[in-house]
């Protein structure tokens, strides 16, 4: 069963360059993961947001993403990086 997450990054000002360049090394690396099944990264024409839109094919497969280096360097940045992270796990309904 598909396991779907959509988290919106909201950066800060003065780190969106770096942060843009971190998260698109973390989709390149994502996109090679077996489970994954859509890693799509979008940013806000407005102000200095991004938003993933993810699936992965189980929770296994998320669970493994999540110990990967490139992630856990995201993690250990975050702080520094953004004003606020915010991750839904949904489910499909339509």
């Amino acid at each position: 069963m598909s396991i779907y997450l959509t988290a919106i990054i909201k950066s800060k000002q003065e780190t969106t360059s770096e942060l843009r360049k971190m998260l698109l090394d973390m989709v390149a690396n994502s996109r090679t993961e077996e489970a994954c099944v859509q890693y799509d990264l979008h940013e806000s024409a407005s102000d200095h947001t991004f938003i993933f839109q993810e699936e992965w094919k189980d929770q296994a497969g998320l669970d493994l993403h999540n110990k990967q280096p490139y992630l856990l360097n995201f993690v250990a940045h975050a702080g520094r990086l953004t004003d606020e992270i915010v991750i839904y796990k949904t489910e499909k309904i339509a």
